[in-house]
């Protein structure tokens, strides 16, 4: 196995257990618009896709009556309110850890608005082991290529694993040139994941057997 110099962590549904958080986020939006609600997690993993608008779209909303902008607002207020309840996967840490004991530096990519990141990061005390943390300008949550092109530009020649949990984040391993491997815990199944031709892991355990 290659050595790398920076393992590349995706935050939502790879750090951050949110999956029950972004459910109960989305239901109280499709509820209060009378659409139908998301049954369990297994339905939301079939759904989940970015960009998130057209995951929207697939849940019924209609943006010719309500514009994506005026709805994104309101389900980060929710998702903000919920997701004092989440904490980080349970072997997060001590990987956090392990990586750093091997030298390896660790870096956080993330489709969430940045000040957000870093808020979410400063309260779950885990910001010691980034030497970057790099999200989004906005809160719509679209794509992190241009996050990836830019830390490619800026590290010329490192050799990268990205680690995430959906299959955008392999999209934005290539534009990192960065290997990929998924974890099936997070916000996509993992019969679709095994689609994806990278590595599929149950947990994080199997990530440092790698390293």
């Amino acid at each position: 196995m290659k050595a790398y110099d920076y393992i590349i962590w995706d935050f939502n549904g790879t750090i951050l257990d949110d999956v029950d958080t972004g459910i109960k986020s989305v239901n109280k939006l499709l509820f209060d618009r009378g659409l139908a609600t998301i049954p369990d997690v297994e339905y939301y993993r079939s759904v989940f896709r970015f960009p998130i608008i057209d995951y929207y779209r697939s849940l019924g909303f209609d943006f010719e009556s309500e514009p994506y902008e005026v709805l994104a607002p309101q389900w980060v207020s929710l998702y903000l309110e919920y997701v004092k309840d989440a904490t980080v996967y349970a072997d997060v840490r001590s990987t956090l850890r392990s990586v750093r004991k091997l030298g390896v530096g660790q870096i956080i990519l993330s489709a969430t608005e940045l000040d957000m990141l870093k808020g979410q990061i400063d309260e779950l005390g885990i910001g010691e082991y980034f030497e970057e943390i790099l999200g989004l300008d906005n809160i719509h949550a679209g794509s992190k290529l241009s996050l990836a092109f830019d830390w490619r530009d800026r590290h010329k020649g490192a050799r990268a694993l990205l680690v995430g949990d959906t299959d955008h984040d392999v999209q934005t391993a290539k534009a990192l040139q960065a290997d990929c491997v998924l974890v099936a815990r997070g916000h996509q199944s993992k019969e679709y994941l095994s689609t994806l031709g990278v590595p599929v892991f149950d947990d994080l355990s199997q990530l440092i057997s790698m390293l």
